[in-house]
């Protein structure tokens, strides 16, 4: 692996992490185009529908393209869907060489698209920075691996671990800085899943307020960011359509054991989900990734965000920690069964810590024994 390899590589990651908040059912994709060691043209995957990333970078070049290398994320698609194949476009384009972050785990692309290239005399590199590759799609690659979207459990307590009182008042433990972030991380998810409890507590919105993003509303505009999917699990049918979240238009899904009579809006969806007692979690998440959606950011009381974790659906951890202390009787993070040995805790990676505002964000995926 040359320096000049991992030097555009890393410029091609750099640009696909652009596309986060507005390409999704699709990958983030980055693709630089070199030729006799300049940059004649770049590009990145803004949209489903819209020109991919090497689209975007052959239309820079402007015919420039004839005897370059290009340096692309993610293995060039190699078939029709709602564009054409990105490796018939690099082969039509000239492109003698091409590097490659990771192969396409869809399987519509795995390797057909590295075939193609080399079927036509191009010369290839997989693997170039293959770990900063994978981190720009979580989601997707965790539809397409595991056939289920990746899931991110926010929490926010004060520095005791605190997150309501014993009445359940939480609005709001953490300040505004952190909220901005709430809604950023918000804008970069396809979903939210919450349960009936945190509806019927606090009667929130959970949509993305376009208005609270901070420094997002300088790159993007409202419009060209999707409001997610909100999914509620209620089982015993106690939303109503008087909750604030259904007066908001954008798509919810109520996740039931059976339909209700009550008349709701046409942005509401009741699905209903076999089965007594609890909804089965991996079950909703596979429907869910049927349904397009590569990643959930969840949004819940320490019953559902306990049972995401103890049942290993839970993929990342995320913790807003406030400088205040509430004291005894309050409610805390995570609703798990009480072990009897220290050698059963449950481990965590710290993979991030920073400040955000006032607050202390942690984030940390689950080590699994």
């Amino acid at each position: 692996m040359s320096v000049t390899d991992i030097e555009f590589m890393q410029r091609a990651i750099n640009l696909a992490k652009r596309g986060r908040f507005t390409t999704t059912p699709n990958p983030n994709v980055g693709c630089v185009l070199v030729k006799d060691g300049e940059v004649v043209g770049e590009g990145y995957h803004q949209k489903a529908g819209e020109g991919h990333a090497e689209v975007n970078a052959l239309a820079m070049a402007q015919g420039n393209a004839r005897g370059a290398t290009a340096y692309v994320t993610l293995e060039p698609c190699s078939h029709y869907g709602r564009t054409p194949p990105c490796s018939k476009g690099l082969i039509d384009a000239g492109i003698t060489r091409v590097v490659i972050g990771m192969q396409d785990p869809n399987p519509q692309v795995a390797g057909r698209g590295i075939a193609m290239l080399e079927a036509a005399g191009i010369t290839t590199k997989s693997g170039v920075l293959a770990e900063q590759a994978r981190a720009l799609n979580p989601g997707f690659l965790s539809r397409m691996e595991r056939q289920r979207p990746f899931v991110t459990v926010k929490m926010a307590s004060t520095l005791d671990g605190a997150t309501a009182l014993s009445d359940g008042t939480s609005q709001w433990i953490t300040a505004s800085d952190a909220r901005v972030d709430v809604q950023q991380f918000r804008a970069q998810h396809c979903a939210i899943l919450t349960g009936a409890d945190t509806v019927l507590v606090d009667d929130p919105s959970l949509n993305l307020r376009y208005n609270e993003t901070g420094s997002l509303q300088e790159q993007l505009s409202s419009a060209q960011l999707r409001q997610p999917l909100r999914v509620v699990i209620d089982s015993q049918n106690r939303v109503s359509p008087d909750a604030k979240m259904v007066g908001i238009t954008s798509p919810i899904l109520l996740i039931r054991r059976q339909q209700d009579g009550r008349v709701w809006p046409e942005h509401v969806t009741q699905l209903v989900m076999p089965g007594t007692g609890r909804i089965d979690l991996n079950a909703l998440l596979i429907e869910l990734a049927t349904r397009e959606i590569n990643s959930v950011w969840v949004e819940a009381g320490a019953t559902l965000a306990g049972a995401l974790v103890e049942a290993n659906l839970c993929d990342e951890l995320i913790v807003y920690q406030a400088p205040k202390l509430m004291g005894a009787g309050h409610k805390g993070l995570l609703n798990l069964p009480s072990i009897d040995h220290m050698n059963k805790l449950q481990r965590l990676q710290i993979t991030d810590v920073r400040m955000v505002g006032q607050d202390i964000r942690i984030r940390a995926t689950l080590v699994t024994n």
